[in-house]
């Protein structure tokens, strides 16, 4: 987790509050849930202050200078703020990393994030944890959206378990390439992606993995809700302590921390599913501890 220093303003240096403009999602209730939480967590002179999606930005007027600070919530919020002011320091909540990343490279110091996704290894081992004998992952992408799983595919090794990537570029591809990857592995694991996990292809993806008996695990709460058995995610009171300790930063040392995923995870399941399937379920605690004790054994075992 990101550790802020103690803030280096001082009540002489702001004397008034120091407004910080966020830019929303356009979705006002989860905007001003996860505002509310950051503004009890912060200390100092420092009032956050939603802008509405319609008013902002401005072609001629960007907020700011790039001595100051804007909030963002999700892709599209930070993608308009970065294309009125690319100078602008910005931290970015709710985004993936694999989305940030390319900016943050670009602009070290400059862009600050918070990430709403769920590393894949934990999201492979909470099916792991639910089927311990599972040793096959089947993934599904297109080939502009295979690269998603690089990183798990070299990771997987040290769990004792392998995963195939199997393509579907169109439409028509869909299903049957869903079957041959069904076929393949001991369960469904899903990314972050929206070409193939998006509300036009949830139904079917649900109902063929049903059909075959196959679990999904992934890609997020709302897919659970949908039919999936599980998913890792990160609640809201542990992305607003991770956005108020890069603001503490930032107001501090003048520039971002690095990004990192937190520490904490919760598990959603799903357990109509798991009796449909007749898939014995533990409970929701049970999987994220079991998860955390994964990683570390891996951990101590490569120390």
């Amino acid at each position: 987790m990101l550790m802020a220093p103690a803030p280096a303003y001082s009540q002489a240096q702001y004397s008034e509050q120091v407004v910080v403009p966020v830019v929303g999602s356009g979705n006002g209730a989860l905007d001003e849930h996860l505002l509310r939480l950051i503004r009890g967590r912060l200390q100092g002179p420092i009032t956050l202050e939603r802008l509405s999606p319609d008013s902002w930005p401005a072609q001629d007027e960007p907020p700011g200078d790039n001595s100051e600070l804007i909030i963002t919530i999700g892709p599209s919020a930070f993608s308009r703020a970065w294309q009125a002011n690319p100078k602008a320091n910005i931290l970015a909540l709710l985004v993936d990393k694999s989305f940030i990343d390319e900016y943050v490279e670009r602009a070290p110091g400059q862009i600050g994030a918070v990430y709403y996704d769920v590393p894949l290894v934990r999201q492979a081992l909470t099916g792991k944890a639910i089927l311990p004998q599972a040793r096959k992952i089947a993934l599904l992408a297109t080939t502009q959206t295979a690269t998603l799983y690089d990183t798990l595919l070299d990771e997987l090794p040290d769990y004792g378990m392998e995963a195939r990537v199997f393509i579907a570029d169109t439409e028509d591809q869909l299903i049957p390439t869903l079957n041959r990857a069904l076929g393949y592995g001991d369960f469904l694991l899903a990314a972050r992606d929206d070409r193939i996990y998006n509300a036009r292809n949830i139904k079917p993806i649900l109902l063929t993995a049903y059909r075959r008996n196959t679990i999904l695990i992934g890609p997020s709460q709302g897919y659970v809700k949908a039919g999936a058995l599980a998913s890792g995610y990160t609640p809201f009171v542990v992305l607003a302590e991770q956005a108020t300790a890069h603001i503490q930063y930032f107001w501090a040392e003048g520039e971002f921390a690095s990004s990192e995923y937190p520490d904490t995870f919760s598990v959603e399941v799903n357990e109509q599913v798991a009796r449909s399937l007749n898939i014995p379920l533990p409970d929701r605690d049970w999987i994220s501890n079991r998860v955390d004790e994964l990683l570390k054994e891996n951990r101590e075992a490569s120390e």
